[in-house]
């Protein structure tokens, strides 16, 4: 059995963020996390890997760059192994409390929806044309799952879809946007 963790967001200590800020015409960028980019970077992280997991290294973990390969012989066994190297991660503070993947957060208690989607909701004027129409729910069905009875809400919206319907936006049209709106930044974990 093998798995594989991808160590990415590599925070810097505050004395270190100003060490590889830069500046544009744009204004003046810090970075909070560790950039691969920089010369010293991937070797540095390594090096940090190398004494926290030396124990285990080519016993049942491999790091690579920012990639770490757990492998074992059974299930259990592999379960052993993932729970140690957890366990280190989260001593030395390089586990995450949440992960944004695929337009969703993904916290210690649940799944949550992406702030970053929330706003792009709340942002969204009534649709003007069948497109838009369509985006909209498009954008909030992606989230349907934090949604009780969304099918219910957006039906007036979904029949300016049929073929032959003239496009337009009545208050029950205007009611399910405003609704599912509401419920998109109230949904729950």
């Amino acid at each position: 059995m093998t798995s594989v963790l991808d160590i990415r967001n590599f925070e810097l200590k505050d004395l270190d963020v100003p060490k590889i800020a830069f500046r544009s015409r744009y204004g003046h960028y810090e970075f909070l996390v560790m950039q691969f980019g920089l010369t010293n970077a991937p070797v540095a992280f390594i090096d940090l890997m190398n004494r926290i997991f030396q124990p285990y290294l080519d016993k049942f973990a491999v790091v690579f760059i920012y990639d770490f390969l757990i492998f074992s012989r059974d299930e259990i066994e592999h379960v052993q192994h993932l729970s140690i190297v957890l366990q280190k991660l989260h001593e030395k503070k390089l586990f995450l409390r949440e992960v944004g993947i695929l337009s969703h957060v993904v916290l210690e208690n649940g799944i949550g929806v992406d702030p970053s989607r929330i706003l792009a909701t709340l942002n969204w004027k009534p649709s003007r044309n069948i497109t838009e129409v369509r985006s909209f729910l498009g954008l909030v069905e992606y989230d349907r799952l934090f949604f009780k009875g969304f099918s219910i809400i957006a039906l007036p919206m979904m029949k300016l879809l049929q073929k032959y319907v003239k496009l337009v936006w009545f208050d029950k049209c205007q009611q399910s946007f405003d609704q599912l709106k509401a419920m998109l930044t109230e949904a729950p974990v």
